[in-house]
């Protein structure tokens, strides 16, 4: 899912993201790629179809040759008014016509060779190209080009810190709010209603993870009634005109005990350790490893059961991912979160997340809210 297209981006912005995008596929040994509706379409050229349906909607980039946007007739007016038409060779088809002939003729797409093809493409779309055109085959975008998305523009990253500042804006008054004995859905209800007040028009999760719900990193909210005494892990984010927060602080509901404040510590100074392996040339693996190692080395290794982080742009998960085993290196422009937690079965969980870009010496973290235990009614 996608949010509004940020007026900070000009036809020639979109223009040279489709260009570089044809660059990259031509140096990953690709004729070309094919974009469905979704987060590549939108960032490529600002356009968002009013519905996604089985009407077939592509783009076509390849090196050498004009981008053209395959739309259905009765959308092109829509597509027409996008930010990046301007650079687009518009493709329409009508109902009853086969929409993979016109994408073949109008993309020359009968050459053949291997194409990058967005991930959330429709499998009938998939399989109606393979029909027209046998002499092609096909890679997921992700796959043959994982990098793609991920180096933010000065003014991605100025989208992504407001996005991130909102979401710690909509914490610093939750922890005001009352948790004992209301539900987890109450205070999740709460939380993405401050996340909608300070400016988000998307909101894609809100976590609250109580008591033993917490030992669940993905913990689905439910009608457990907080309590007392419950550490309680809280995950949130969304859009904010077009870009993604994400951020994570565990709170207590009065005084913790001495293990549940040295697991928060210890959870902490991970975290602390995963921030400061940022820096460019360093692998994405040895982010992990250093939150990681926090963890292990304290006797919580296993307890320890995710990657340490993923990257962040038009969409909250994306490459590139903080796990071992990812020696792509760091690039000033990244943004991604870090994000250890220790989760003990049946008693509870912590986890800290921000999401850091990387500079040119270092990092920078986008959300700034206390990472010390705090105490909620």
């Amino acid at each position: 899912m996608t949010g509004a297209v940020p007026a900070s981006f000009t036809a020639d912005d979109y223009e040279a993201r489709m260009e570089r995008a044809a660059r990259q596929a031509a140096g990953a040994g690709l004729a070309g790629l094919l974009v469905a509706p979704g987060p590549d379409l939108v960032w490529l050229t600002g356009y968002t179809p009013t519905a996604v349906t089985e009407r077939l909607t592509l783009l076509v980039l390849a090196a050498g040759r004009d981008p053209v946007l395959v739309v259905p007739t009765l959308e092109a007016p829509d597509a027409e008014r996008a930010p990046g038409a301007s650079a687009l060779t518009l493709r329409d088809w009508t109902d009853g016509k086969d929409p993979y002939a016109t994408a073949a003729a109008a993309a020359l797409l009968d050459t053949g060779g291997r194409f990058g093809i967005s991930d959330n493409a429709w499998a009938m779309h998939l399989l109606g190209l393979q029909k027209a055109l046998p002499g092609t085959s096909y890679a997921s975008l992700t796959e043959a080009l994982p990098m793609l998305r991920a180096v933010k523009d000065a003014a991605e990253l100025e989208l992504l810190a407001a996005a991130g500042a909102a979401a710690d804006a909509a914490f610093e008054e939750i922890r005001g709010v009352a948790f004992a004995g209301r539900r987890e859905t109450d205070v999740a209800a709460d939380l993405a209603a401050l996340l909608r007040r300070f400016g988000h028009s998307q909101v894609d999760f809100t976590i609250v993870a109580s008591g033993p719900n917490g030992a669940n990193p993905h913990h689905e909210i439910g009608d457990r009634v907080i309590e007392r005494g419950d550490m309680v892990v809280l995950d949130f984010g969304g859009l904010k005109d077009g870009y993604g927060s994400d951020t994570s602080r565990t709170v207590h509901v009065g005084e913790p005990t001495d293990e549940e404040r040295r697991v928060h510590d210890l959870v902490r100074e991970a975290q602390e350790a995963g921030f400061r392996a940022v820096r460019p040339g360093a692998a994405c693996q040895e982010v992990d490893r250093a939150a990681r190692g926090v963890i292990a080395d304290a006797g919580y290794g296993e307890y320890f059961i995710h990657r340490t982080g993923h990257g962040i742009g038009v969409t909250t998960h994306e490459p590139p991912y903080m796990i071992e085993g990812e020696e792509r290196p760091l690039v000033p422009g990244m943004c991604f979160s870090v994000e250890p937690g220790v989760y003990l079965p049946g008693r509870f969980g912590v986890r800290i997340e921000d999401i850091v870009t990387v500079t040119e010496d270092g990092g920078r973290r986008l959300n700034n809210t206390a990472r010390e235990m705090v105490i909620v009614d």
